[in-house]
């Protein structure tokens, strides 16, 4: 199993830990250290995965559940008319995220915040975020990664101007979080409220030509 690299020092500092505590304590210290060693390898977990091919689809960016699948929640949206689709991801969710649409990245920005709980509706205006803003076909969709309560980082490793392709992979999101998606008010939703949706293959909207 692959893992992100932002998950080894969590890894390997656990059983490093563990090592030193077998060693020169007890090995009963050991185990709950190489528990947590175990944790972090399959929270960092990267799975491959196998995207769909057609130019129009908008992947979903992360695992989770569907928490809003509809019209842009008040003062949550950049500014203009969109829909928005937003994924809560709980601890035991893959956290590698991926592009949603094939394009060109035409900004990123980093915008400090809150630490509230993820699946409040508020979060996603409050809280500490990362934006990855694409172009498509001359048209913009936007994810956003939103930090939770646990979720204190979020890591995006795209910059501006890069050429992307859905499904590649992006960036992370440590220890629960949330991820919101922003498309045209054009666009066609394909996922409901309480959906489970995966990284990457889940079509979670159709961008109809502009």
């Amino acid at each position: 199993m692959r893992l992100d690299p932002d998950g080894l020092p969590f890894i390997g500092g656990a059983l490093l830990l563990a090592l030193i505590a077998g060693s020169t304590v007890s090995s009963a210290w050991a185990i709950p250290l190489v528990v947590f060693g175990l944790f972090f390898a399959f929270f960092f977990r990267d799975p491959e995965r196998v995207s769909p091919v057609d130019e129009h689809n908008v992947l979903s960016p992360a695992d989770g559940r569907v928490l809003v699948a509809g019209p842009a929640l008040a003062d949550a949206a950049p500014p203009g008319a969109w829909l928005q689709i937003s994924i809560f991801l709980s601890p035991m969710d893959v956290h590698v995220n991926r592009i949603p649409v094939s394009g060109r990245v035409a900004r990123v920005q980093y915008i400090p915040g809150r630490f509230l709980p993820a699946y409040r509706p508020n979060a996603g205006s409050a809280n500490e975020r990362s934006e990855v803003w694409i172009e498509h076909d001359g048209r913009m969709v936007v994810a956003r990664q939103i930090v939770g309560v646990l979720a204190r980082r979020v890591v995006c490793r795209v910059q501006p101007g890069a050429e992307v392709r859905a499904g590649e992979r992006f960036g992370i999101m440590k220890f629960g979080s949330r991820m919101d998606v922003f498309v045209p008010a054009d666009a066609e939703i394909r996922v409901k409220v309480g959906d489970a949706v995966r990284g990457g293959e889940t079509v979670i909207a159709v961008l109809h030509s502009g």
